[in-house]
C-alpha cells in the first residue's frame, strides 16, 4: 500500500528510500532511520517489561497487549513478527479504549527500561541535545509517528524528550 508515495520533487516514493524524507539536520531527527535508526522501536536493542526480556522495545510494546502467560512467545521473535504474533493471542483490554487509556504509559516504561539497560543509547540519547524527535514514516503510524501524507500525533518522538529531559 505504500510502497509508493508521492513525496516532494520526485513523482514516487520506492520503499526503502527513506532519504527522499526524513530530515536530520541541526534542529531535527525526522524519521528513525539511518544513523538515528537506535530510536526505533525496531531497533533490536534489549529491555525489560513486567519482569520479562524482550529483544526490542517494539516486542515488549506487543507483549503488553496480551495475557501474561502469552508474553514468553514475544520474548523469541523479530519485532516484526511481534507485530503480527500478538493479535493471536489472548488481549488484557477487552476494548480498545480500555488500552489507548494506558498505551502511552506502557510505552514511556518501555523506552525507560531501554535507555537505562544501554548506556551507550543512553549518552546518544542525550547527545541529540534539543532537537525535535520524530518518527516521520510513510506507512501510516500517525499515532506514535507523523505520516509523510496523513500528518499525526508524533507520541513515539514525544516520549524520547521527555526521556531525554529526565537522562539529562
Amino acid at each position: 500500500m505504500f510502497n509508493e508515495v508521492p513525496v516532494g520533487d520526485k513523482p514516487y516514493y520506492k520503499f526503502g528510500d527513506w532519504k527522499l524524507y526524513a530530515i536530520h539536520d541541526e534542529q531535527n531527527i525526522k524519521g528513525f532511520f539511518g544513523n538515528f535508526r537506535w530510536l526505533s522501536n525496531f531497533e533490536p536493542v534489549k529491555c525489560f517489561y513486567m519482569g520479562m526480556l524482550y529483544p526490542s522495545s517494539e516486542n515488549a510494546y506487543q507483549a503488553a497487549k496480551v495475557k501474561p502467560h502469552d508474553r514468553e512467545k514475544l520474548t523469541e521473535c523479530s519485532p516484526a513478527e511481534s507485530k503480527k504474533l500478538w493479535k493471536t493471542l489472548e488481549k488484557i483490554e477487552e476494548t480498545k479504549d480500555g488500552w489507548d487509556a494506558r498505551k502511552e504509559d506502557v510505552m514511556a516504561q518501555i523506552l525507560f527500561s531501554k535507555f537505562l539497560m544501554n548506556e551507550n543509547l543512553r549518552f546518544k540519547l542525550i547527545e541529540t541535545g534539543d532537537k525535535y524527535l520524530e518518527e516521520l514514516n510513510h506507512w501510516g503510524d500517525v499515532d506514535w509517528g507523523v505520516d509523510i501524507k496523513l500528518g499525526g500525533k508524533n507520541n513515539l518522538g514525544k516520549i524520547l524528550m521527555r526521556l531525554r529531559n529526565y537522562w539529562k
